[in-house]
């Protein structure tokens, strides 16, 4: 064999070789690829949510809603809870003043709350909320209208106006009688404004809402682990739907009606029931036109809300003590006054009793006594009121 023929079979060998690394390079480089990829799918997937923190213009954190709330989501008029393994439904009861009624009246009432409770074939809960009467929906409406008959009123003057130019006395005569019958309108509109505005500014005037809170179990309905969250939201919306409509026809015979809460009446609910103190000043409407889309607490903390009521009532314990304390304090310091003014003036007496006569002398000290206690006497309110005024 050749020289030349050696050095082409190590060429071929040498290419070989290359070639195989080459490949084998691909491959690792390939696993690697599909590797990080998988890898970071799977952070994706395994990522934690976020707390999604709302921070206000003083610095103050405020943590969502779903952070500390026990439902998951509100969707189709029901509360979805622990983990969609449970769904609400709420409905609103409106009923009548049964202490108006008249006996049969009354028993009826009774009858048909006694059929009720025998219709109950799942369990229910009764859930009343307080509110603040809130009338300024009320009030925006009367705006409007009273400023629409304000225009009718500029309108007919302009009318007067013109069929006076034309000498028009029928048709100023009925202008000005439909003119009055505005007015008066106007007026018992201003009245009924003004009147519910001093109600409205009123913060004692509560409403008091009840409602039928039903659940549901989707476990109830057997093997759901085949079904996707949407069809077991409609399963459990059926079931839901159908005891609502059960219970609103069985509480009708109470005189009673009700209505099954759609989505935003059940954020509405759930705002009120979380955020007593706010819910007035800023209402769920008021978040909803701001465009948010996440509920939030504003509420104070409890631990917070229980610090700020024992600073009030020591603040008020101390105001009360202080003045006590001075009343004391000015009483034994005017006693003290007293008995050295009184001292004081049978030392002059004594100086002066080879002057007087034994009954003049007498006397004298009979009504130093008598001067002190009717000094006394009417000193003592007038600073009891003295006191209470700079206090």
């Amino acid at each position: 064999m050749t020289t030349i023929q050696i050095m082409n079979i190590i060429l071929i060998v040498i290419l070989v070789l290359i070639a195989l690394l080459g490949f084998i390079a691909v491959l690792l480089i390939f696993k690697i690829r599909n590797k990080d990829e998988s890898n970071k799918s799977k952070q994706i997937k395994e990522k934690p949510k976020e707390n999604v923190n709302l921070i206000t213009r003083t610095g103050k954190s405020i943590n969502s809603i779903y952070k500390f709330m026990e439902f998951d989501e509100i969707t189709d008029n029901m509360i979805a809870r622990k983990n969609r393994k449970q769904y609400v439904m709420v409905i609103q009861c409106k009923g009548i003043n049964y202490d108006l009624l008249s006996e049969d009246e009354k028993n009826a009432v009774e009858s048909g709350f006694i059929e009720f409770l025998n219709t109950l074939r799942f369990p229910v809960q009764l859930y009343v909320q307080t509110r603040t009467l809130n009338l300024n929906d009320i009030l925006n409406e009367y705006e409007k209208r009273i400023q629409g008959i304000n225009d009718q009123i500029i309108r007919i003057n302009a009318q007067i106006e013109m069929a006076r130019s034309r000498k028009n006395d029928e048709a100023v005569k009925k202008l000005m009688f439909d003119k009055q019958r505005k007015e008066n309108i106007l007026e018992y509109g201003e009245s009924i404004e003004d009147y519910t505005r001093r109600i409205s500014s009123s913060r004692n005037i509560l409403q008091q809402k009840t409602f039928v809170v039903l659940s549901y179990y989707p476990a109830e309905y057997g093997d759901i682990s085949n079904y996707s969250k949407e069809e077991v939201a409609d399963i459990a919306f059926t079931e839901l739907y159908t005891r609502a409509q059960t219970l609103i026809s069985a509480l009708s015979s109470a005189e009673v009606t009700g209505k099954v809460l759609n989505s935003e009446e059940l954020a509405e609910l759930l705002y009120v029931a979380y955020n007593r103190d706010s819910s007035e000043k800023y209402t769920l409407r008021d978040a909803i036109n701001s465009e948010y889309d996440r509920l939030y607490s504003t509420a104070r903390d409890v631990l917070d809300e229980k610090k700020r009521r024992i600073e009030e009532q020591v603040e008020e314990n101390a105001s009360r003590l202080a003045a006590r304390s001075i009343i004391k304090a000015d009483q034994i310091q005017r006693e003290e006054l007293r008995k050295r003014t009184k001292q004081r003036a049978m030392e002059m007496i004594e100086e002066y009793r080879d002057e007087l006569s034994p009954q003049l002398y007498n006397e004298t000290k009979k009504q130093v006594e008598q001067s002190n206690l009717e000094e006394e006497a009417n000193q003592a309110p007038k600073t009891r009121r003295v006191i209470r005024k700079n206090i």
